[in-house]
């Protein structure tokens, strides 16, 4: 009987141990198997959108974008077998463009909201934030809430701050004011426009350790976490891989090698001279101009088009042509540029469903613009031309086509040029409004280098120099060719 008992323990001893190897196989194989790239995205590149200004999660150094978020995402592309295409858009611009499917996901500091879980797939969190108060660095009078009865603070559109703001402001009766990004709401601070800016702690102590001139003056408070968002079913293949890469950067250690890189010790800023300044960011805004006269290149070539074609169309004998024509100038002209480049760039992507990229918006919204104001240029030089001059050129057997071609064009466009002149500077300008859509041109440099550096005012003088050189040079061009060809 002992025997029997013997014999029986030791099967059961020998079935256990077989099953615990068993397991510790299956546990190593799914183990192996979760370091392994996923499948469904392996190979693939995911067109990310991004905020442009929200250190440290996001800023450029020396012209390159980096931070939390664009460490995070693309070692986990790494990590995944996957490839990211990074569009540095603005935090609004990034959801509308996710939205309208000319990005495949968003990594921009986003807090996972109730609100934004209706509309967009989040990650599992990858940060948990939290929110602080900071004021001016000479203001003596505000140091907690209590103090801002009566006041206006500023918060970032659509941030945890802004949320936090807008929870306490009844009770410390304040007003809260919504601006697009950090740098914008610490100079509003500064000004004297706001007493006291609400901002996630990271981007506020990082800002504070730039020598923004802003003291935190309030705790952390605790707020919501952050994910990487997708369109609600969409992609959750990338979705997958973003929770499987993070989890294993997690532990891994990377991940909170890549905390302590931006968080522990962020670098202090050596408070360069206005030349040093100068030096660094004229790179990158020669990179900016270079942009911004090839739109403006583009864009005027082709509202040259329209504009001869309309305005050929408004002065016709044809009622249709005319009523096309004035259809084409009402809607351009009465409707702002900055709609009109929402609307290409966000709109027509989701009437079409085909994605455009920022430089066809760019120029397809500047051109058919423009076009619309060279139509009314091309018009009233050919109505200005005396109508005498048409009836002696028909009196002498021309036709209609050769008096317009050798008797009324050639005085008309003498007529013309100052016109055509000018609005070839206001379409250079107006590549400035093009920022929002994420065009790198100069403006959107110049707001890429403060954002990092908060060194506002500088920047913007020397991008208003080089628009400044730029504009006056290509005048004084013009003015030359029109002398010269116009004598």
């Amino acid at each position: 009987m002992r025997n029997i008992v013997t014999f029986r323990a030791g099967k059961f001893t020998v079935a256990v141990t077989a099953l615990l190897a068993l397991a510790g196989g299956f546990v190593g194989v799914n183990a192996a198997a979760a370091r392994q790239p996923s499948a469904a995205v392996t190979g693939e590149t995911y067109v990310i959108g991004t905020d442009t200004t929200f250190a440290p999660f996001e800023y450029r150094e020396d012209g390159e974008l980096t931070g939390i978020d664009m460490d995070l995402i693309r070692d986990i592309a790494e990590n995944q077998g996957f490839s990211v295409e990074i569009k540095s858009l603005g935090f609004d611009a990034a959801l509308q463009a996710l939205q309208s499917n000319q990005v495949d996901g968003v990594i921009a500091g986003m807090s996972i909201t109730d609100e934004r879980e209706l509309i967009f797939d989040f990650s599992d969190p990858y940060f948990d934030s939290g929110v602080q108060m900071a004021v001016a660095e000479d203001n003596t009078e505000i140091t907690g809430y209590s103090d801002l009865d009566g006041e206006t603070v500023v918060a970032k559109r659509g941030s945890e701050g802004e949320t936090f703001a807008n929870s306490i402001k009844d009770e410390y009766h304040f007003t809260v004011k919504a601006l697009a990004d950090s740098a914008t709401m610490y100079d509003d601070v500064k000004a004297g426009n706001s007493v006291a800016v609400f901002d996630d702690y990271p981007v506020l102590a990082y800002g504070i350790n730039q020598n923004n001139g802003l003291k935190s003056v309030t705790e952390k408070e605790q707020g919501s976490s952050y994910g990487f968002a997708v369109n609600k079913g969409q992609n959750p293949e990338l979705l997958a891989a973003f929770n499987t890469g993070l989890a294993e950067l997690k532990s891994g250690g990377e991940y909170q090698d890549i905390l302590d890189k931006y968080l522990d010790a962020p670098a202090t800023s050596n408070d360069t001279s206005f030349f040093g300044l100068l030096s660094d960011s004229l790179p990158a805004l020669m990179k900016g101009l270079g942009l911004t006269l090839l739109a403006t290149g583009l864009s005027i070539l082709i509202a040259l088009v329209l504009g001869v074609m309309f305005g050929f169309f408004k002065v016709s004998e044809s009622r249709v042509l005319r009523g096309i024509a004035s259809a084409y100038v009402s809607i351009f002209r009465g409707t702002p540029l900055l709609v009109q480049a929402f609307f290409f760039y966000f709109g027509l992507p989701q009437l079409t469903g085909q994605s455009i990229d920022v430089l066809t918006a760019g120029v397809l919204t500047l051109s058919l613009n423009a076009g619309a104001y060279m139509t009314e240029i091309v018009r009233g030089g050919i109505q200005s031309v005396d109508p005498g001059q048409t009836e002696a050129g028909r009196s002498l057997g021309l036709g209609y086509a050769t008096t317009m071609r050798r008797v009324v064009l050639p005085q008309a466009v003498k007529i013309m040029t100052p016109s055509f002149i000018n609005q070839f500077v206001m379409t250079l300008k107006d590549t400035s409004l093009l920022a929002v859509i994420g065009f790198a041109e100069l403006t959107y440099q110049g707001q890429q280098i403060y954002a990092s550096n908060f060194r506002t005012g500088e920047t913007l003088l020397i991008v208003a120099a080089l628009y400044f050189i730029v504009i006056n040079l290509l005048t004084m061009l013009s003015n030359k060719l029109d002398k010269r060809f116009n004598k």
